[in-house]
């Protein structure tokens, strides 16, 4: 392997699902943190869920539609069961209920109780629930490049599946856009602000934050559709870590902006990517090992996440003045 070889990857990054998979998330995030201080650290089980759904649905017969809607419902009625109880809980108490959600959804998938339906540990293989989206597909068989990309037109990484997945987060990024400028969002972020004031001018603060969840929890479970439909359900791949990724994709692009977590999360996995193949190629192998670049992939991310939240808060693209990570 080539540096040539290392910059495509990196190019290549930049419009993989993969990506578009952490943007929808991170969207979805940005409502609950962003624009309605909501401190959600369960993200990650909000995608497992929406994967779960559109995986079971999709084998046991229904239609990608269908599936997607199933996968966008589950989202939904998480977030209801989520949030009824636990939206009156603030800052590290919220953020605690939601991480411990999160892990009671991935050790229900990964128990042999419902191992006919989830496949357990070992998870859902990808070619038992993709055939379905990948019969929609309108392009020929073949290879396309276009510029430093190139892809099948067809199959689990192909020009079709990034179509879906960047169509997804173009609709996405005009919904937040709209939402955000209407007076549903200026109350979300009056909420975000002073709850207490909001509270005060009549509102109905439980109802915005509650809204606010379940529209988040949806983008967050179609993001989860688009991250298994190149690879497989596997619940341990869904876990901790993903929900610190998208944490990281966020406030790398900027928290309360409408185009952050786009930004964020090609930035992100562009450069992870040139990191870690980089280090294949500097590091001999008798100083790290392919695991141990992985590790220290992991190590940089966490340092990266420790080095936003001190130093620049906001992002990239945020505003300090409007957005500080303690919500004062």
């Amino acid at each position: 392997m080539d540096w040539a070889r290392v910059l495509q990857q990196s190019l290549g990054e930049l419009i993989a699902p993969t990506t578009a998979a952490y943007v929808l998330a991170a969207i979805g995030l940005n409502v609950h943190f962003g624009f309605t201080g909501l401190l959600n650290m369960g993200q990650a089980g909000f995608m497992l869920l929406g994967a779960y759904g559109f995986a079971i649905a999709t084998i046991q017969g229904a239609s990608f539609w269908v599936a997607l809607l199933i996968a966008g419902v589950s989202g939904a009625v998480f977030a209801l069961i989520l949030g009824i109880p636990t939206l009156k809980l603030r800052g590290d108490y919220l953020a605690i209920v939601t991480i411990s959600a999160a892990e009671i959804i991935r050790m229900i998938g990964r128990s042999t109780v419902f191992d006919q339906w989830t496949g357990g540990s070992s998870g859902l293989t990808g070619n038992s629930f993709k055939s379905e989206f990948q019969s929609l597909s309108f392009l020929p068989d073949g290879t396309t490049t276009i510029g430093p990309w190139g892809y099948a037109n067809n199959g689990s990484d192909s020009w079709w599946l990034r179509i879906v997945a960047w169509t997804l987060v173009a609709l996405a990024v005009l919904l937040v856009w709209l939402l955000t400028r209407s007076p549903w969002g200026r109350v979300l972020r009056g909420i975000r602000e002073d709850e207490d004031a909001v509270r005060a001018l009549g509102k109905n603060v439980f109802g915005y934050k509650l809204q606010a969840l379940v529209t988040g929890g949806v983008l967050g479970a179609l993001a989860g559709v688009i991250y298994i439909l190149p690879r497989a359900v596997q619940p341990d791949s869904m876990g901790r870590t993903m929900t610190f990724w998208v944490w990281t994709v966020l406030l790398l692009g900027g928290a309360a902006t409408v185009f952050g977590p786009v930004i964020g999360s090609m930035i992100f996995f562009s450069v992870y990517m040139f990191v870690r193949s980089g280090m294949r190629i500097a590091v001999p192998e008798s100083a790290l090992t392919s695991t141990q670049v992985e590790q220290f992939g992991g190590l940089l991310v966490g340092v990266v996440l420790m080095l936003l939240v001190i130093f620049r808060p906001q992002g990239i693209f945020g505003n300090k003045k409007e957005l500080a990570f303690d919500g004062h």
